[in-house]
């Protein structure tokens, strides 16, 4: 699943192609894809407007009208977005068009197909998409030592299973919960309510810091995007132990294990991250 670099990573090299773009018309292939409201009212509402700018919010991206309307997306597990030229071939698994002025289109692929849109009207208060469930965002101010010990703090749960909660940071996934940890010395498996004061300072510099490296790692231009089909921008060579299970840690040398922390692989250094 696209995490939070990831979904940032199509934000910045979509936004500047949809500013100010009128969409002509919607084209939805494959009827689950829109959450809300019906397919119908989707592409009927969608018809004509025109693209203000793009943001994001967690694992989220919202596509912001001229109107104050706005559309939400969920890429879930496989779905990606092209913004392709006039006569562009269709990706395969491609389940929702906007066709854009002068020809150009944007494509929604996906081929688990768990991917959602949902539209809303300007004043429309949005209890469909689980935004309004979502925590702080990683570069918020707010996160703190103090925050984190205040709602990570009692829990008994792994360190690494409360890093996934969106409900309190959104946008760390699987892949990143095991970097910032590696990065922060602590092992995933420890109960949130083991970690001291220094531990818990640490976490709130390292999660913003992580996170904003992988991003900038990312960073890859419209036309090399276009190029590698939207596939081709993820940071794997900048990951220090994701992935690297069985393999020497990159800071002592000790060999990388692997184990399943609340159903999801996790990677860490024995020696490392006690």
């Amino acid at each position: 699943m696209p995490e939070l670099p990831e979904v940032e990573t199509i934000r910045r090299v979509l936004e500047p192609q949809l500013q100010n773009r009128t969409i002509e018309k919607v084209t939805v292939n494959h009827k689950d894809a829109v959450a809300y409201p019906s397919v119908d009212d989707f592409c009927l509402g969608l018809t004509g407007q025109m693209v203000s700018h793009i943001q994001r919010r967690g694992k989220f991206l919202i596509i912001c009208m001229k109107s104050g309307d706005r559309v939400i997306l969920h890429l879930r597990m496989t779905g990606g977005l092209l913004f392709t030229p006039k006569n562009y071939p269709e990706e395969k698994y491609t389940h929702l068009i906007f066709h854009f002025d002068q020809g150009q289109k944007l494509l929604f692929s996906d081929m688990r197909r768990f991917g959602r849109f949902w539209f809303l009207k300007k004043e429309e208060k949005d209890t469909f998409s689980g935004i309004a469930k979502l925590g702080i965002e990683p570069f918020d101010p707010k996160l703190s030592a103090d925050y984190l010990k205040t709602y990570l703090g009692i829990r008994k749960k792994a360190i690494k299973t409360c890093l996934l909660d969106q409900s309190i940071i959104a946008g760390i996934g699987n892949i990143y919960s095991d970097e910032i940890l590696f990065a922060a010395k602590i092992l995933p498996s420890r109960p949130a309510n083991s970690l001291t004061d220094k531990e818990w300072k640490c976490l709130a510099v390292t999660i913003p810091e992580r996170l904003e490296y992988f991003i900038e790692k990312n960073a890859i231009s419209a036309e090399d995007y276009l190029e590698t089909k939207g596939k081709d921008y993820r940071n794997t060579p900048f990951l220090r132990i994701y992935g690297h299970s069985g393999e020497p840690c990159p800071v002592c040398g000790s060999t990388l294990c692997r184990t399943t922390i609340g159903g999801r692989s996790s990677v860490y250094c024995e020696r490392c991250q006690q």
